[in-house]
């Protein structure tokens, strides 16, 4: 136990030194990259590069934390990701207040999803990419609204060049969850899986998660089911 905490002093140190984006590689940020991805945080190849990729596995761990969302090594996050304790970004606690019984639970503060089983436990969860100023906190239910149906195998955007897999609406009146828009040209997504669970992008109405949240929230919702928007207040500021 004594050199692993002399092992994460140095880690607290030596991430204050870490390079910015695009900076040249560094070891000090190869050392990082290891902890995130340890902590299933995703943080992609460990090459000492501070990217995009990087800073949203940042995101994802300060969103679990409840720290301000800045994808940078700020003091509080090297503190609490040098931590003996410090938490994974793929399984989170379901938010208090979010409701009782069989639900699905957004957070648009962490950027996350729970499936929610009548006894309380999580059944799936998973980052998600969402627009806060179009889907009201509150509860929300699964079904047909504005006469459209409620659950799509194969939707498609309105300009009718991108495929929303797996779109269960939950709200008035295009909202829904839907798998991340794949190109009808090609069949790939329109942004990477390592943006889910950050507020690095915005969708345009929805809720989009990974494929495979998105073919477990479809079989989770084959009757109605109640959903719950919810905005937690972050331990270091507004998230």
């Amino acid at each position: 136990m004594p050199r692993l905490v002399a092992l994460l002093a140095v880690l607290v140190t030596s991430l204050a030194l870490a390079p910015v984006a695009g900076a040249a590689p560094s070891p000090v940020a190869v050392t990082a990259e290891r902890r995130l991805d340890a902590l299933h945080c995703d943080a992609g190849r460990a090459d000492g590069r501070i990217d995009e990729h990087t800073r949203s596995a940042v995101v994802r761990f300060q969103s679990r934390s409840g720290l301000r969302q800045t994808g940078r090594f700020d003091e509080r996050t090297r503190r609490r990701l040098a931590a003996t304790d410090a938490p994974r970004c793929d399984l989170r606690p379901v938010p208090p207040r979010s409701g009782q019984g069989r639900r699905i639970v957004v957070s648009q503060s962490q950027n996350w999803v729970w499936l929610v089983a009548a006894d309380g436990r999580a059944v799936a969860q998973g980052g998600i990419v969402d627009n806060p100023t179009v889907l009201h906190r509150g509860s929300h239910a699964t079904g047909s609204y504005c006469g459209r149906a409620a659950r799509i195998r194969r939707n498609q955007d309105y300009g009718g060049g991108l495929w929303l897999d797996d779109f269960v609406r939950f709200a008035p009146c295009g909202i829904g969850f839907h798998r991340i828009p794949r190109h009808k040209s090609t069949g790939q997504q329109m942004h990477p899986d390592w943006l889910l669970g950050t507020n690095l992008s915005t969708s345009h109405g929805c809720v989009r998660v990974s494929r495979s949240v998105a073919a477990r929230v479809w079989s989770f919702t084959t009757r109605r089911t109640p959903v719950r928007a919810v905005c937690e207040v972050a331990v270091g500021g507004a998230l």
